[in-house]
């Protein structure tokens, strides 16, 4: 009896475990494949060239479908524990923040353009965006739903984790019951991987990517040497070396004007327990540079949660 007890209690306790175990926060969002085949796009020129991007506020005002269908992987989601932020309250504070920003002047009057993906990462916040795909077949009077799901890691863009299928035809009506039908057999697999890339970044840190560049009129660059008998680009390279875990990132290019950083892992949190991105990883780097000895001039721009830049002098 006393095994059989000693089983039940070690089960409970991985359950109560697992139950608490860290989720990743998620968010979904049309494909863009979704919102040009249907024209929820926006066009701008861009230096000559026309770019379409995805229109995610036209979608929600002019697809009914769309509210149905993000609302039932919402659903499935937060009922096997995953924590979901909501696109269309997302939106209503980008549209708060333009808004503001309407009434404010630009100090330098240009600046990089931010996509509506990257927008939306910046808001939410969330560690996982969900790109949903879907086409609803006909056939006499049966229908059924194929479907595409793409897990992003939102700081990288890296598909981390995919599920696709086609529900088998029933003679509903409902667009929800349709795609759930079809989703359910694999939301359970898709789920364990994103749970598996999270739960790396949890042991590994997460991934990022830094860019270092040099002024035209700069006064230091970085070959620069300083009293330490260091060069400032071995100064950088020795910086992140200390502050990723476990040391860990990729040195792409260096010369001594322009430095690129890949693979970068940073911790998730601060030893205030702050989430850390990478424009908080590039300041802690700009705040180093600056102080003594080194003095060196750095601004820090940034490119959606993962990319940022340090530029050097002025």
């Amino acid at each position: 009896m006393k095994p059989f007890l000693l089983i039940l209690f070690f089960l409970g306790t991985a359950t109560a475990l697992f139950a608490q175990a860290k989720r990743p926060t998620i968010m979904v969002v049309p494909s863009d494949f979704f919102c040009i085949q249907h024209g929820f796009v926006m066009r701008f020129d861009d230096q000559g060239t026309e770019r379409i991007l995805p229109d995610y506020r036209m979608a929600l005002q002019r697809s009914s479908d769309l509210l149905l269908v993000t609302s039932k992987i919402n659903t499935l989601m937060a009922e096997r524990g995953f924590p979901l932020i909501n696109l269309e309250s997302v939106l209503k504070n980008l549209e708060t923040q333009a808004a503001e920003d309407a009434m404010m002047q630009s100090r330098s009057g240009a600046g990089l353009i931010e996509s509506p993906l990257d927008a939306l990462k910046r808001v939410a916040r969330a560690d996982i965006i969900i790109q949903l795909t879907w086409t609803v077949n006909v056939s006499g009077p049966r229908r059924s739903v194929t479907f595409n799901l793409q897990g992003l890691d939102s700081y990288t863009n890296k598909q981390i984790a995919g599920a696709q299928g086609t529900g088998t035809p029933s003679f509903s009506a409902e667009l929800p019951v349709l795609l759930e039908e079809a989703v359910l057999s694999h939301l359970d697999n898709f789920n364990a991987q994103l749970q598996s890339h999270f739960d790396d970044i949890l042991t590994n840190g997460r991934e990022i990517a830094m860019r270092v560049r040099v002024w035209a009129n700069s006064p230091v660059d970085l070959e620069k040497e300083f009293s330490d008998g260091r060069e400032l680009g071995m100064v950088i390279e020795d910086w992140l070396a200390n502050n990723t875990v476990q040391g860990r990132f990729n040195t792409t290019q260096a010369t001594e004007n322009i430095m690129q950083f890949e693979q970068v892992r940073i911790p998730l949190f601060d030893e205030r327990g702050r989430a850390i991105d990478a424009r908080s990883f590039a300041h802690q780097l700009r705040r180093y540079l600056e102080d003594s000895p080194y003095n060196v001039d750095v601004r820090v721009s940034m490119r959606g949660l993962g990319q940022s830049q340090i530029t050097i002098g002025e």
